[in-house]
């Protein structure tokens, strides 16, 4: 599905001149649509040697139906016990009404930053973001823009998500698996089901796929972003597990097999592999001539897409299944995150300022952000939003699903947070490790 409601677009864009006043009429402040609906804030700085950022969010969301069972209408914003319920109210509205209401504060206030920024609103993130946010790209492209770095959603504040961590982790995504959509397909000659040959177009089409299903692809965890991800956190987890953890040179494939056991962990040690849909066959008593699968692969950082295809290619190993790349791309780079680390050091001071109890580290995105169409203007994306995901995955569940929600005392976090990144990167920069003079 590509379409989108363009009313509803252009309903919100009234909207947003409605509800950040001062952010549309500040002379700091250079606002222009990109391809219709699109939005680009230009934030002047100061001083104009300093290297200007962005922060990203998106427009758009996924479909929602009030007869699919939410407790409130998904457009409603209706708020019951301190939620707040609607659609996009984590992905992504909330970190977008939370970057305008930021710096809709931060101008009334007088503040005029030192450091200018970029705040780049896509509408087809969910489609892939090849209208919004690479017109936005474009446009930055043109005028020779380069960014110290980007932040995306991505990420959040895990609470009890990962069993076995003592307190809260905020995870930064340095990283995203790369995709790939496949489409397998088998022609053979029709017929008619009262004379069937050995073999039809379905069965080795279902064989191939079996094949695929039966045959993952390499286990490579401790090969990519996902590493630093266990070896930051090691040191708040009880024994064994904070052994292991801290020594992944030795156990990293003992990790690997344990966590492969559950699909949500499972995503961060290999490639995984989606058989999404089968189709053939119009009539119960004809034997069809083509018959159609379509495979949907999340890259590991450690494999590129040629790799994967090589793979699937040798795993299907008949030459009567035509193996056509719909749509793909590589895994994206790995930002930098060590002490020299401008976006980096910036996001995790804001985030231990905000939550003292928490351990940031960095982490993977198995899913696909805007970011990535950024990558040529800086080497740094970020993805990560101070969102709390609570003691289940509950809530984590919802982000697409029914009754997605978020509460109004973590709205106000997201509010803060964006407000506090934004005075945080006017410092010229980072202070030298480990000196005691801390000028953030």
């Amino acid at each position: 599905l590509r379409e989108s409601n363009t009313s509803a677009l252009l309903e919100f864009d009234r909207f947003l001149r409605k509800a950040f006043p001062t952010v549309f009429s500040s002379s700091l402040v250079r606002h222009e649509l990109v391809a219709n609906y699109s939005h680009l804030f230009w934030v002047q700085g100061l001083q104009s040697d300093l290297v200007p950022y962005m922060l990203l969010a998106h427009i758009d969301v996924v479909p929602a139906s009030e007869s699919d069972g939410w407790e409130a209408p998904p457009f409603s914003a209706k708020e019951i016990d301190g939620f707040i319920y609607g659609r996009g109210t984590i992905d992504d509205k909330g970190s977008l009404m939370g970057i305008l209401q930021a710096l809709e504060y931060l101008l009334i206030k007088g503040f005029a930053p030192r450091r200018g920024f970029y705040i780049g609103l896509g509408h087809d993130e969910e489609v892939s973001g090849y209208k919004g946010a690479m017109n936005i790209v474009r446009v930055l492209k043109q005028r020779g823009v380069q960014l110290s770095f980007v932040l995306d959603e991505g990420l959040a504040v895990l609470d009890g998500v990962i069993s076995g961590l003592e307190g809260p982790a905020a995870l930064i995504g340095i990283s995203e698996k790369g995709s790939a959509t496949v489409k397998l397909s088998v022609f053979m000659v029709p017929g008619h089901s009262s004379m069937p040959p050995r073999e039809t177009s379905i069965g080795i089409l279902a064989a191939a796929v079996k094949r695929l299903e039966d045959n993952p692809m390499p286990r490579l965890f401790g090969h990519g972003p996902e590493r630093g991800t266990f070896e930051h956190l090691a040191h708040k987890f009880g024994l064994p597990m904070k052994f292991i953890m801290s020594n992944l040179w030795l156990f990293a494939p003992l990790l690997g097999r344990v966590l492969e056991r559950k699909p949500d962990t499972n995503a961060f040690v290999r490639t995984t592999t989606a058989v999404t849909m089968f189709n053939s066959g119009v009539k119960v008593n004809i034997i069809p001539s083509l018959a159609e699968a379509y495979v949907n692969l999340r890259i590991h950082s450690a494999q590129s897409l040629r790799e994967v295809l090589d793979l699937i290619r040798s795993t299907v190993g008949d030459q009567r299944v035509k193996l056509e790349l719909v749509d793909g791309f590589d895994p994206l780079p790995v930002s930098s995150m060590d002490e020299t680390s401008f976006g980096y050091q910036i996001i995790k001071k804001t985030v231990l300022d905000m939550f003292p109890t928490v351990t940031v580290a960095p982490g993977i995105c198995i899913g696909n952000t805007d970011s990535r169409h950024f990558k040529d203007l800086t080497n740094d994306i970020y993805r990560f939003a101070p969102i709390c995901l609570p003691l289940s995955f509950g809530d984590f569940k919802k982000f697409h699903g029914i009754n997605e929600r978020i509460s109004k005392k973590n709205y106000e976090e997201l509010v803060v947070f964006y407000f506090s990144l934004i005075k945080n990167c006017d410092i010229q920069k980072l202070p030298k490790p480990h000196s005691s003079i801390h000028e953030l």
